[in-house]
């Protein structure tokens, strides 16, 4: 396993304050208004609210398509070539969309000249496990009925979306399917029992515990055991993984799922980097354009994908 143990910090003082104005707002906004009792078809226009202003390039053509019944945004990089990501959003499998998430996904467009497919995956409460698995699997097959190549692809997520990242690669390698070249997760719940829970001293901005057993008890519903490798896959059987990328701050609750998946993708024979960056928050990656550090993140990935993408 290659570790890298990202201690960059915010040198100059404009970063150092933006830095603080985004913690600030994220305690407020998500602490305060994404979580029980707040019903969640309002939690996610909240989510839309506040991601309307994120920073996208100019430069990415955004189109829409149809696979297989699940409705995906795709973001076009220049010279895209035949390089695709399937991407799948985050939101504890209960809010979020596309449209959340494009400061993220046109980003890596652009900063790796290829395109990226976003399914609008279906969400619980209304449509639990395996509903958003089970979409996340058809556009990938979708993908290969393209012409795309399994060398051509990767697949990448974060939180929720880093969790679908991993079990729709298990699924692919256990049916027999050509698997991808590449996996990403920002912040991936590996553990969906959250048995093992990080508690950073200076606090999680964005994730509160709350939300956490709500998006448990909408996905995973009883009796359904929060311990299988569909919806935790720490506990799978990871041999034959393409390799992983996984990128995690120190300030969030769930940074030991990376740091014990990491481990145990190790142990299984799989190639997997795993970046840890000290005093970052819950997918600080979605504030790329703002925060020099999530502009690195993503550079990073790029680096990641050049390597086994081709």
């Amino acid at each position: 396993m290659t570790v890298t143990n990202d201690l960059y910090e915010h040198r100059s003082s404009q970063q150092t304050v933006i830095k603080a104005l985004l913690r600030g707002m994220l305690r407020l906004f998500f602490h305060g208004l994404v979580r029980p009792p707040v019903p969640v078809w309002l939690q996610r226009w909240i989510i839309r609210l506040l991601t309307m202003l994120n920073h996208t390039p100019r430069s990415v053509v955004r189109g829409q398509q149809n696979i297989h019944g699940v409705p995906c945004e795709w973001q076009h990089g220049a010279a895209s070539g035949r390089r695709v990501m399937l991407y799948l959003h985050g939101g504890a499998f209960m809010i979020g969309a596309p449209a959340t998430h494009r400061a993220i996904t046109a980003n890596l467009a652009a900063l790796g000249g290829m395109s990226v497919c976003v399914p609008d995956y279906r969400l619980a409460p209304e449509h639990p496990y395996p509903a958003a698995a089970d979409d996340c699997l058809a556009v990938y097959r979708g993908l290969l009925e393209l012409g795309y190549q399994p060398g051509q692809i990767s697949i990448a997520g974060d939180s929720a979306g880093g969790n679908l990242a991993l079990v729709t690669a298990l699924r692919i390698r256990d049916l027999g399917l050509p698997l991808p070249a590449a996996l990403v997760c920002f912040s991936p719940v590996t553990d969906f029992s959250s048995e093992a829970i990080h508690n950073p001293p200076a606090g999680d901005p964005l994730i509160n515990l709350d939300w956490m057993a709500q998006a448990r008890s909408a996905y995973c519903p009883a009796p359904l055991d929060l311990h299988m490798p569909g919806v935790s896959p720490l506990n799978a059987d990871l041999a034959g993984l393409p390799p992983v990328l996984l990128q995690v701050g120190e300030d969030e609750v769930l940074r030991d799922d990376s740091l014990r998946f990491a481990e145990r993708a190790r142990a299984a024979g799989v190639e997997v980097q795993l970046q840890r960056y000290e005093g970052l928050w819950h997918v600080f990656q979605a504030h790329a354009g703002v925060l020099r550090v999530a502009d690195l993140a993503l550079e990073r990935v790029v680096g990641f994908l050049r390597e086994w993408v081709k």
